[in-house]
């Protein structure tokens, strides 16, 4: 008697999906990047209340990636100077820059570190823009938390908009 061979069919079906995931390296560098900001709060002044009050719950900064604060310049890399520098502490502002890793970004938070606000005497620095490049200004004494969210959103763009090095040489 000869014995009849029946095919068994796998009960996984395979569903068509995708092999192969491509896109542009400074695409997906820039969209990992804009959603992993690690800011270094250098907080001298009244601006201070409003970074703690975006830094709440209520307006949930961790939606855009940007809730942990580290205070080690080391590991961070988007600096939020948030109040008034004197010329007494920008060295320091300068010296913390400096020991950051790149890329690096910097926010300029509230009209004393933008401009040095209605402080106009020789001890404030009028604007942190003379000492280190600054990447976003933020508006106000002190800003909204709106404001300050939209401005992180604004150099979320910018970053995902730029050129990424990653290793350098062909591939």
């Amino acid at each position: 008697m000869a014995r009849n061979i029946i095919p068994i069919q796998s009960a996984v079906v395979k569903e068509p999906t995708f092999d192969y995931f491509t896109t542009k390296k400074d695409e997906l560098v820039g969209w990992a990047r804009k959603f992993s900001l690690f800011p270094y709060p250098f907080v001298t002044a009244c601006c201070g209340m409003e970074f703690m009050s975006v830094s709440s719950t209520i307006y949930d900064t961790d939606r855009f990636g940007a809730a942990l604060p580290r205070f080690t310049p080391r590991q961070a890399d988007l600096m939020m100077v948030v109040g008034t520098v004197t010329h007494k502490q920008a060295p320091v502002l300068q010296r913390i820059y400096e020991q950051m890793c790149e890329p690096k970004w910097v926010m300029a938070f509230g009209a004393c570190a933008t401009s040095g606000g209605f402080y106009n005497n020789y001890a404030v620095l009028q604007g942190i823009d003379k000492l280190i490049p600054v990447d976003i200004y933020v508006p106000g004494c002190p800003p909204r938390p709106e404001t300050v969210i939209d401005a992180i959103m604004q150099l979320q763009e910018q970053i995902a908009n730029e050129h990424h090095v990653i290793l350098k040489g062909k591939f």
